[in-house]
């Protein structure tokens, strides 16, 4: 039987590596991929780079539609009716997000309201993935897992911990298949430049041809649990097709700090890095917590699912796709 799968914010990294996921389990499923630049995006040539032995993408279909409006998404689900929805849209820049402010947090939640409501209200039997955020947690020195405090700080983080609380409520009093899957962060070689990894990367690029002589950087022992982009969309794939309105952490339970990538990085290069870099501290968003590690060992018993890429190998593969 076939399936049809709903992806919002289909032309990012992980839009891009789960409907490669997706594909590859079942070539034959109907995917439907919700994108604001859907017309200008390079998404099919990157597809056709994860997936180089497919013929053709025929059952996919990329539509403009505006998932602020109440009435197109509703039409759009109700003729649609899919089997599957991963709600991967959105601003996903916590730094952008404290300039726009309101614009953010408004948009987040909307965009789930307008999506959840046709399927709730027409009791559909679809599974509903939510795309959550390690940005909504507290500050803390321990890992952090599903029952950790949350505490969010910026409009972003406002906004997604709004949803997954919504969550928490639909499930108490429907009967519908969601999930809020909360991730830490992933990077992947179709990232954008303005991503920290991706900014260190360019910069040394630019520094090994002799363009550029200095990188600035906030901090050096900022400490995150950096994942590869196509295991965490494995993880969303599993979460949401094991329907069981689960929550799950999704990060490798690694930490990492900065001066590590920056290790990595120019190594690669044959650089050594504290040649180049500058520590300014003004750089940093005020409030940043010093470490956030995921404690995934609930995903790891259900799912059978752990980040199978190594922070070096993720590094690896974005340096390389930069350079060839």
């Amino acid at each position: 039987m076939l399936n049809k799968h709903l992806i919002t914010g289909i032309t990012g990294q992980d839009g891009l590596f789960l409907t490669s996921i997706i594909l590859k389990n079942n070539p034959k499923d109907l995917i439907v991929g919700i994108s604001r630049n859907s017309e200008n995006s390079n998404f099919f040539n990157r597809l056709r780079y994860l997936l180089p032995d497919f013929k053709n993408f025929e059952n996919i279909q990329l539509i403009n539609t505006d998932l602020k409006n109440k009435v197109e998404v509703d039409k759009l689900l109700t003729d649609f009716i899919p089997d599957y929805v991963y709600n991967l849209s959105g601003p996903s820049s916590v730094y952008k997000s404290l300039i726009k402010g309101n614009d953010t947090y408004e948009q987040i939640i909307s965009i789930f309201n307008n999506l959840i409501n046709p399927i709730v209200e027409n009791n559909f039997s679809t599974s509903f993935f939510q795309a959550s955020s390690s940005e909504m947690f507290d500050s803390s020195e321990l890992p952090l897992d599903e029952n950790s405090r949350l505490k969010a700080r910026s409009p972003y983080a406002k906004g997604k911990l709004y949803v997954h609380e919504s969550i928490q409520k639909i499930k108490s009093i429907e009967k519908i298949n969601i999930s809020s899957g909360i991730m830490f962060n992933h990077e992947s070689e179709f990232r954008d430049d303005e991503y920290l990894i991706m900014k260190i990367i360019n910069s040394a690029i630019q520094i090994n041809e002799g363009n550029k002589n200095e990188l600035k950087i906030g901090s050096l022992n900022l400490t995150r649990d950096w994942s590869y982009a196509e295991d965490v969309a494995n993880a969303i794939y599993k979460i949401n097709i094991n329907n069981t309105s689960e929550d799950y952490v999704i990060g490798s339970g690694i930490g990492n700090n900065i001066e590590n990538i920056l290790e990595i990085v120019f190594t690669y290069f044959d650089l050594y890095w504290k040649d180049f870099i500058t520590v300014d501290s003004s750089l940093l968003r005020s409030g940043d917590p010093v470490s956030i590690i995921a404690k995934p060992s609930k995903i790891n018993e259900n799912l059978d699912w752990k980040t199978e890429t190594t922070l070096k190998d993720l590094i690896i593969k974005c340096i390389e796709y930069k350079t060839n």
